[in-house]
């Protein structure tokens, strides 16, 4: 109900004839500009459009304008301390684990690494952003450790405290993956050319359109050749769903963060249009995986993310 394709999509055509919508960037500062105004002028347009089209799309953007926000989860607040993030962190793993959620992501992630380890003659070397304690990078790892995926694994995020976390737990378990705290906007100590895949898992609706086309640029910049995003189903039943999940770990600020979470899921649309507005082409999909919504960008065009 949420995901709103048939406005969006006219919204997004409006917009290319209005002359709206970006065609270039000069600077990634420039490229975080754009596709934030983009955004806001696609939320005007798809909303006259829904009106235009009549109550029955009239009536979910309303719900869709109602339950959107911009607050930030706890985990993502700077005062909280890194005692309180790992409590919130580990319940997200938790979660995750009892849905089995890395698992299917696993499974989404294969054919593209098995391909680019099988062009480039070599292990591909994935590096996560935003990953957490890192619950997908270490899935990925016991692949690689039982000779499934000829991958090397490398997990970041911006908080050293799940860092730390994730290099316990790799070291306990004896998995071949690496960690390392990087801001994952600037991608800064990262060696261009060191990476041929770029993954985020259940955070992109962390971060703004314009952060997220930042990463998407910064991806093809230092030689990547895909991005994949993964991240939640924009739809009424998840925000009811996810909150009521993360209720189960007995964590107010959790629970709340789910619900927060699931407001700020983006759209197929959305997405769609950052991917094009970051990399200036469309050899990209977003695609429906319920519950999750997976976007693929392939930079050098020589496979296809569809795949998937």
């Amino acid at each position: 109900m949420l995901q709103l394709r048939t406005p969006g999509y006219r919204a997004i055509d409006n917009l290319r004839r209005q002359r709206e919508f970006p065609t270039g960037w000069s600077s990634m500062t420039d490229l975080e500009k754009q596709a934030n105004s983009f955004l806001e002028a696609f939320h005007r347009e798809r909303h006259e459009v829904s009106r235009q089209f009549g109550p029955g799309f009239f009536l979910p953007e309303l719900i869709d304008g109602a339950l959107r926000t911009s607050k930030a989860e706890h985990m993502d607040m700077t005062a909280l301390s890194s005692t309180r993030k790992l409590q919130l962190v580990r319940a997200l793993e938790r979660l995750t684990a009892m849905l089995a959620l890395n698992r299917r992501y696993v499974s989404f992630l294969r054919n593209i690494i098995m391909d680019i380890a099988e062009r480039s003659g070599r292990n591909a070397r994935v590096l996560e952003l935003a990953g957490g304690a890192g619950g997908l990078a270490l899935a990925l790892a016991e692949e690689v450790s039982h000779n499934r995926l000829p991958a090397e694994i490398t997990s970041s995020d911006i908080v050293p405290a799940y860092v730390a976390e994730g290099k316990e737990t790799a070291r306990r378990k004896r998995l071949p993956v690496s960690f390392r705290t990087l801001d994952a906007c600037s991608f800064e100590g990262i060696e261009p050319g060191s990476i041929d895949l770029v993954i985020m898992a259940q955070s992109l609706h962390h971060f703004t359109g314009g952060q997220l086309a930042m990463m998407i640029a910064r991806s093809k910049e230092n030689g990547a050749m895909a991005f994949v995003g993964i991240d939640g189903f924009r739809s009424l039943m998840l925000a009811a769903g996810v909150p009521l999940m993360a209720s189960l770990q007995g964590i107010p600020e959790f629970t709340l963060d789910g619900f927060t979470s699931a407001r700020k899921f983006y759209s197929e649309p959305e997405l769609d249009a950052l991917a094009e507005i970051a990399t200036g082409k469309r050899d990209h999909s977003v695609l429906s995986r319920w519950p999750l919504t997976i976007t693929a960008i392939s930079f050098d065009g020589s496979h296809t993310p569809a795949a998937l």
